[in-house]
C-alpha cells in the first residue's frame, strides 16, 4: 500500500467506523490502517479533508485521549461539541481514553 491514494482509502476506511461516542488516537488508527506509526501523517490527511466531509474526524484525537486542535479556533470549537453531543466529557483538553477508546478487536463481554 504504497501509494498515496491507498493509503487514504485504508485511512478513510477504518476510520469511517469509529462508532459515535468512541475516539482513538492518531497513532492507533494509522496501525488500524496498516500504516505503521504514521500518526503525524494521519494527522496532516486529516487537516485536508474537505469542510464537508462526513468522516468522524472529530473522534481522532492525540496520545492520550488529547484533544489537538486549538481550543478557541473553528475546528476545535467544532471538535469539542461534536465531541459533547455524542455523550462524551473534555476535561482538561482530554478525553477518557479508558472509558471512551474505540477498540475493534477487542470481544465485549
Amino acid at each position: 500500500m504504497s501509494s498515496p491514494e491507498g493509503r487514504r482509502a485504508a485511512l478513510y476506511l477504518v476510520m469511517a467506523q469509529i462508532p459515535p461516542g468512541k475516539v482513538i488516537s492518531y497513532g492507533e488508527l494509522a496501525a488500524l490502517a496498516g500504516l505503521g506509526r504514521a500518526a503525524r501523517w494521519v494527522g496532516r490527511t486529516l487537516s485536508q479533508l474537505p469542510d464537508d466531509t462526513r468522516l468522524p474526524w472529530h473522534r481522532v484525537l492525540g496520545a492520550g485521549g488529547r484533544l489537538s486542535l486549538p481550543v478557541g479556533s473553528p475546528s476545535g470549537d467544532e471538535q469539542r461539541a461534536r465531541l459533547r453531543d455524542e455523550g462524551l466529557t473534555v476535561r482538561n483538553n482530554r478525553v477518557d481514553m479508558r472509558h471512551h477508546g474505540w477498540r475493534p478487536m477487542e470481544i465485549n463481554g
